[in-house]
């Protein structure tokens, strides 16, 4: 996902949620052609604010509009042969009702983006897509499926798409439903009914490294705030809070997931992302994998790696990475300050050889060289269940 956070000047689109986002406070951006809330401040369920909303998710629970996230529905005989033509994992695996991580890849092993694909039926399959790069995935998903006897479909406009995460998510939902939740692993999904709206699709994922769920509703704005609103009520026993695009990006970088234009974009391939586990070289021929084979039988000239701060300063998206003798050896892609590990972390790019674990390298913060220490990640994982 595109990350661009700007004040809202322009025509923007807006989700079925926008207008309960204002009357909560909430503080709205530009996010990739999108007003969308970045943080509450002053909900109505307590003072919030991207800390707060960061915590109450790694805590209890929080809820997200992802209502701009799209979705590109592929139908037909050929369904599953022209998913495995475009995207990099293997969805021939794929039971109904279960989910997977992959991306869309261009022929040099590049992104177009990454998604998550769900299998509807026996040929039916979902791709949940980003936000920021929607229109150029629809476009580019119906041209490299002609070959095949399907049609894809873009149904981002039919759902609202709200996502409750956090350690108390499943007691939250178990509220509003009578599916049984514990039957959902994750990465799988079922239909069932929820706040009385029959044949909701209830998929256990997220974007926050969290337990959670993200259903997805009608679309019209009176369903869809009421929805929004049960929610809320159902979770104030458990702190809830509702949560911006802000606490999103700090969880999901403490989570270590991948962010469009960041750590993954079309100049960047698989390789270099370490998303190798992901990509299924032993299936059947799939764009960019050629490429892929190539790069791996030479080898990578950077790969994607964690920083700490060691001194005083965060590293922020974009800032250069300098060798011991002040040479430019790469640049951070996402860094922040992580409010529940309470440490300035980052991800950036450097050559292999600065890669090891424990090595340190800096970071030109404001003119100011600040030592950095490469960190094992993620940074966070939850905690397991006790049995």
């Amino acid at each position: 996902m595109s990350q661009t956070f700007e004040a809202t000047t322009t025509v923007l689109r807006k989700t079925a949620l926008n207008a309960v986002h204002r009357q909560m406070g909430a503080k709205m951006v530009d996010f990739g052609g999108w007003d969308m809330p970045i943080e509450y401040c002053n909900s109505p369920l307590g003072p919030g604010g991207l800390m707060k909303e960061h915590l109450a998710v790694r805590t209890g629970v929080g809820v997200f509009d992802v209502s701009h996230m799209g979705d590109i529905r592929v139908t037909g005989p050929e369904a599953l042969a022209a998913v495995q033509h475009i995207s990099m994992n293997d969805a021939s695996h794929l039971t109904i009702g279960q989910a997977h991580y992959s991306a869309l890849l261009y022929p040099q092993g590049t992104f177009v983006d990454d998604v998550i694909v769900h299998r509807l039926g026996g040929n039916v399959y979902l791709l949940v897509i980003n936000a920021g790069t929607r229109e150029k995935d629809y476009n580019w998903v119906r041209e490299n499926i002609r070959e095949f006897n399907c049609t894809a479909e873009d149904i981002g406009d039919l759902y609202t798409q709200i996502a409750i995460q956090g350690p108390r998510a499943a007691d939250l939902l178990r509220k509003l439903t009578d599916v049984d939740l514990a039957s959902i692993k994750n990465y799988w999904f079922t239909h069932g009914t929820v706040c009385g709206l029959k044949n909701t699709l209830i998929a256990r994922t997220g974007y926050t490294g969290e337990d959670g769920f993200e259903i997805y509703v009608p679309s019209d704005e009176k369903t869809s705030a009421e929805v929004w609103n049960k929610v809320l009520e159902a979770g104030r026993e458990f702190n809830i809070l509702p949560c911006g695009l802000g606490a999103r990006n700090t969880l999901r970088l403490e989570a270590k997931m991948a962010l469009y234009g960041h750590e993954i974009s079309d100049t960047i391939t698989v390789l270099e992302a370490g998303l190798e586990r992901y990509c299924k070289f032993d299936k059947s021929d799939f764009i960019g994998k050629a490429a892929l084979e190539k790069q791996k039988a030479e080898g990578i000239k950077r790969v994607l790696v964690g920083l700490e701060s060691v001194e005083r300063g965060i590293p922020r998206d974009g800032y250069k990475v300098l060798d011991g003798s002040g040479i430019e050896i790469g640049y951070v892609t996402s860094g922040s300050y992580a409010p529940f590990l309470k440490k300035n972390i980052a991800l950036a790019y450097v050559p292999p050889k600065f890669s090891e674990i424990g090595s340190t390298v800096n970071v030109e913060i404001r003119g100011q060289s600040v030592k950095c220490q490469v960190v094992p990640t993620p940074f966070y994982k939850k905690p397991r269940k006790q049995s």
